[in-house]
This record gives structure tokens, sequence and C-alpha cells, in this order.
């Protein structure tokens, strides 16, 4: 069995804002897969709708990018740089993410310079298909 990194160990974010909880796969400066746990205790849920919590979309298209970030910063060549958005294409919301799913993230790098990049990303319940979109982003030293 593989063992990967924290994603904290690669990624700056923190809680609340850390939603990667575990990298399942992961091939530097290409593609990674992880997962996220939504337990129910995470604010937006409370607001987001009250007596029907709901995982916010952009949260979703958050996520997806903070997968397609670990590729990104597990390259050698960007060691000390940090992704940021740049822009969001083309995501589209398929199903809905209610407390207690565990969203499958996989993001791919498709094209990437050494200042900015294209990635494509997917987020999935039990294989089902929640999110999907592209990802524009730039880097900049961290």
């Amino acid at each position: 069995m593989t063992t990967f990194p924290e994603p904290s160990s690669l990624l700056p974010h923190r809680s609340p804002f850390l939603f990667v909880d575990a990298i399942t796969e992961l091939t530097p400066g290409i593609s990674a897969s992880a997962i996220w746990t939504l337990t129910g205790n995470e604010a937006f849920f409370e607001g987001h709708f009250p007596g029907r919590p709901t995982l916010p979309g952009v949260l979703m298209c958050e996520a997806i990018a903070q997968t397609g970030a670990l590729a990104i910063v597990s390259d050698p060549k960007f060691a000390g740089k940090l992704p940021l958005f740049g822009g969001l294409d083309g995501a589209r919301f398929r199903r809905q993410v209610v407390p207690g799913d565990t969203l499958e993230l996989s993001a791919t790098i498709v094209r990437m310079s050494a200042r900015a990049g294209k990635g494509a990303g997917v987020a999935r319940v039990n294989g089902e298909i929640a999110c999907e979109c592209e990802l524009l982003f730039v880097v900049v030293d961290a």
C-alpha cells in the first residue's frame, strides 16, 4: 500500500479552508486524487440551507482546485510555489452533496508552463459525478 503525504504538508491551506482530508493517488506534476468527508459540523451547512444542508458548489470547485494544487506543488519544479485560481470554466453540478457524504476528488493537469496552467477535475460521491470543472491557475512564489 502506498503512503502519501498529509495534504497540509504540501498545501498552505488550513482549517477551516483545507478541504482535502487525504491523498489517495499522486503523480507529481500530472494528477492527484483525494477525499473530503463531510461530517455535517462544517459551518456552511448551518446557513446553506437550514433544514436541508447542501454543500455549496463553489466549495466543490475549490476542493477540486486544492486537489489539482497537490499535483502541481508535489512536482519539484514547483517547490515553494503557490498555485492560485486564475479562472473556472465549464463548472457543472450534477447531484446534491450532503453531510455524511465523502467526495472522491480527482484532478489532472492538462497544460503547464512556468507561471500558469490549466487543469480539469471531478468530484464524485459513491462513484456518481457531483461536480466537474476546468481550472485555470497562475503560479506565484509562496
